[in-house]
């Protein structure tokens, strides 16, 4: 018998861990989960679990005839991974089936007695492929699909969620000119001053990457950063920092820079992301519903801890961890950050409140809400190149969602708004 493939086997476990444990990919992998594979398994391990998970749902509905019952969840994650292979990676039937229940049998007696449930199954939808196409994209779960109908809806709702399914391009923002960069990396240069790689690229390995000369983030991300626009030597907070991409922007322009979290590892991710690009910025860890600081900021980022309901394109594990379990209390945070920070800012300073949310309670409802709390607080309208003017909010904000820029490859769906008193 030949050996399971580590990569498949680790993919595998990092799915069951989703549906079974409802533990996310990222936590699963900072826990440690691929690190035995060599680098070259590790990723294959999490582009087969991440691609398995973003077409959960077609999986299903191709396994769905051939199954009197549902089998166990592993017995089931490894109909669905190879299912995704077959139909979506075009993998050659033969490998496939015999790559999935060589794996099956090396679980034991637990599931060695599924071989032949797991051979059969997986030759029938080998024979069906042509359905694939004809399946539709996967819909959100009922909680958030319910919201977002009711605020977009339900047409627009079903272009996010083909853009979902569709995935997310890698988007990076340059230390330097992006003009520079976007000919040697075989980049697409995106309107608003993102770079954008072609599909397959492996980011390690590209010029550029180990002296620090750009960084990976979302061009939607990259907006609020170039929305609170900081002069050279400006007092400024990044207020939830973490992983860093809007630190690194802040420093890049030349402000000086104060980069606070709550978290301790995820303040090391900005340590590490300002040594290999050779930015400063001053790091605090602190929670910022109780840390005070020492004088008041020219401007402050705050990127709010929120649903990350816009960001379901590069995580597709995210519907099928989370619910509506505390999303109040988390508006509720957004609100108190809100008002903190604003009494930070010294007279006529800005703050960019921004949320990677498609959710209004966590946009649109924040600003409105706070510019009642607030007399003399208003809202900046949004100047910046590359912008669609129907993404401006009445309110003065910024809305984006996955399904704008189809034609580019979408991007992630944001909310962020300029205030000033």
């Amino acid at each position: 018998m030949s050996n399971p493939d580590p990569a498949r086997r680790a993919a595998l476990g990092l799915i069951t861990g989703v549906t079974e444990a409802r533990e996310s990919l990222a936590d699963q992998i900072n826990a440690g989960a691929l690190i035995e594979l060599p680098p070259s398994d590790r990723a294959r391990a999490q582009r087969l679990a991440t691609q398995t998970l973003r077409h959960l749902a077609r999986a299903d509905a191709m396994l769905k005839p051939h199954l009197r019952k549902r089998p166990p969840g592993d017995v089931l994650a490894l109909l669905r991974l190879a299912t995704v292979e077959l139909c979506e990676d075009h993998g050659a039937a033969h490998g496939v089936v015999n790559a999935a229940v060589t794996l099956i049998r090396s679980g034991g007696r637990k599931t060695e007695t599924f071989a032949g449930l797991v051979n059969a199954v997986l030759r029938k939808v080998a024979a069906e492929t042509e359905r694939w196409p004809t399946l539709p994209a996967p819909e959100l779960p009922g909680w958030l699909r319910g919201r977002l109908m009711s605020a977009w809806g339900k047409a627009s709702v079903q272009k996010m969620e083909a853009a979902h399914l569709a995935g997310a391009p890698i988007d990076l923002s340059i230390k330097g000119e992006p003009a520079d960069w976007a000919e040697r990396l075989g980049a697409e240069a995106l309107p608003t001053g993102s770079l954008r790689l072609p599909t397959g690229a492996h980011v390690s390995e590209l010029a550029g990457f180990t002296d620090g000369a750009w960084w990976v983030q979302n061009a939607a991300a990259a907006l609020a950063a170039r929305l609170l626009a900081p002069a050279t030597g400006e007092r400024v907070l990044d207020l939830c920092a973490a992983p860093g991409g809007k630190t690194l922007q802040l420093a890049a322009a030349g402000a000086d820079v104060t980069a606070l979290d709550i978290s301790e590892n995820r303040a090391a991710r900005i340590e590490e992301n300002l040594a290999r690009t050779g930015l400063k910025a001053r790091i605090v860890v602190a929670d910022a519903l109780d840390w005070q600081p020492e004088a008041p900021f020219d401007a402050i980022l705050l990127d709010a801890p929120c649903s990350a309901t816009g960001t379901i394109r590069r995580h597709p594990d995210l519907p099928l961890i989370k619910d509506a379990q505390g999303i109040k209390e988390l508006f509720g945070l957004q609100a108190a950050l809100l008002d903190r920070a604003l009494g930070w800012l010294k007279p006529g300073g800005r703050l960019v409140f921004c949320t990677c949310s498609l959710l209004p309670e966590e946009g649109e409802a924040q600003i409105c809400a706070a510019l009642e709390r607030h007399p003399g607080l208003r809202t900046i309208p949004p100047q910046l190149d590359g912008i669609d003017s129907a993404w401006i909010t009445p309110e003065g904000g910024l809305r984006l969602r996955p399904d704008y820029w189809p034609e580019r490859g979408g991007m992630d769906g944001f909310y962020m708004a300029t205030l000033t008193a």
